[in-house]
């Protein structure tokens, strides 16, 4: 005995790799299945069309092919309502509860479907039914007499929340592959190199960001100390104060060596323009703690005038706004610091909600703390000399992004040139 299920693909299915991504999950789940209506798109921007039967032997294992291809962007034929269960209690949700990738997503609620808000990976999905209560969706652009549909991380589940169940009325839209490679983001095809022309690679990133703010696209920057280590600190301020970054988001370490380098002309107790470590220069990174804590604050000490250059400066001045989540290993930390570690992850999704571009700069941990809020939708540049860094954020299935292998202190000079002097 078998049991079957009809799905449907539809797209530019073919050269985005979903129909055989699809192909390889059902035989290598021991399924099968037979293709009954294949329309081919034959120019450039026709869609194309498949519909087929998938088989198990089991109800199990069909189940498990239809999530995984359901993940791939594919649909059930004549999908019902998606199933929704209150959540039993703060913080809890049902068993066998939807949870989100990155991509675009839509539930079926009622017999219409609804956008998923705010979509982000190892998420639930909570539906807000009409009419809407004072947690409502509506300032996002949603009728208040309509449901609405929106994620929620699994700490800020409320008992009651309506949380959706299983694979049933589920539909993802995985990003497909650009269908020109020309305009400014012709070349975010995805993909790591370090044998791309550098010189090229980054004009295009700075022809992105380009085309970024002359629409009032938002540019999110994540950058690691390693920024102020190689020595491009001063370039980054510099596009901070042209107006290219419109938010930071990063950790303690590096605002501490950012300030320290403004206070000691150090960074992590080594002069960055000799390489050579002053007396007590290991000592220079806690008493640049104990300064901006005495001073009340980062903002503080620039309004004081203790702290007069660097990027931090740069963002008190041009109010650029910034997130600096703390971990264990912090000296200190700075008052800006925030070290709640749920806070910080609700900050940093606050802040990078609306961009349209994220450029993360030689810095794993918090990199992937960003990616992980991302849809994969927003385009992505990661930069780093580890080609470990930059695959594990491409490894999030984002098909807008892409990776540089290079150094940082290369990089972020002649991005800044390219944008303010070219």
């Amino acid at each position: 005995m078998s049991y079957s299920r009809i799905v449907e693909l539809e797209g530019h299915i073919i050269d985005s790799g979903m129909m055989g991504r699809c192909f390889g999950v059902i035989m290598d789940m021991d399924g099968w299945f037979s293709v009954e209506e294949f329309d081919i798109g034959t120019r450039r921007h026709e869609e194309s069309y498949a519909r087929m039967r998938v088989s198990a032997e089991s109800i199990e294992t069909l189940g498990e092919i239809l999530h995984q291809l359901n993940q791939n962007g594919a649909t059930l034929e004549d999908p019902i309502d998606a199933q929704v269960e209150p959540a039993p209690a703060d913080k809890v949700v049902p068993a066998g509860f939807y949870s989100t990738t990155n991509h675009p997503t839509e539930i079926r609620y009622q017999g219409e479907w609804l956008s998923v808000d705010h979509i982000e990976m190892d998420c639930a999905v909570v539906v807000e039914p009409a009419p809407a209560d004072e947690r409502s969706s509506a300032d996002e652009g949603h009728d208040a007499n309509e449901p609405s549909a929106y994620t929620k991380t699994l700490n800020a589940i409320e008992k009651g929340d309506l949380v959706v169940l299983g694979e049933a009325g589920i539909r993802v839209h995985p990003p497909e592959r650009p269908r020109s490679s020309e305009g400014s983001f012709g070349f975010m095809q995805g993909g790591v190199s370090s044998e791309r022309p550098s010189t090229a690679q980054i004009g295009n990133v700075a022809d992105a960001i380009e085309e970024t703010k002359s629409r009032g696209g938002k540019v999110v920057c994540v950058p690691g100390p390693a920024v102020i280590h190689s020595g491009a600190r001063n370039d980054l301020a510099r596009l901070v104060r042209g107006g290219y970054v419109d938010a930071i988001s990063a950790g303690n370490g590096f605002a501490v060596h950012d300030l320290e380098r403004d206070l000691y002309g150090t960074s992590l107790g080594m002069d960055v323009e000799t390489m050579k470590h002053p007396r007590k220069g290991h000592k220079h990174h806690i008493y640049t703690i104990s300064e901006i804590i005495r001073a009340g604050g980062i903002e503080a000490a620039v309004e004081e005038g203790i702290v007069d250059d660097g990027i931090m400066y740069e963002c008190v001045e041009n109010d650029v706004p910034y997130v600096l989540a703390g971990s264990i290993r912090d000296d200190g930390p700075l008052p800006d610091t925030i070290t709640d570690s749920i806070e910080a992850q609700n900050a940093i999704r606050e802040q990078v909600r609306d961009a349209d571009l994220v450029l993360m700069l030689a810095t794993l941990l918090h990199s992937v703390a960003v990616g992980n809020c991302l849809p994969s939708t927003t385009r992505v540049v990661c930069v780093d000399i580890n080609p470990a860094t930059v695959t594990q954020l491409l490894d999030r299935g984002s098909a807008q992004a892409i990776g540089m292998v290079t150094d940082i202190g290369t990089f972020v000079p002649l991005l800044a040139d390219d944008l303010l002097e070219g």
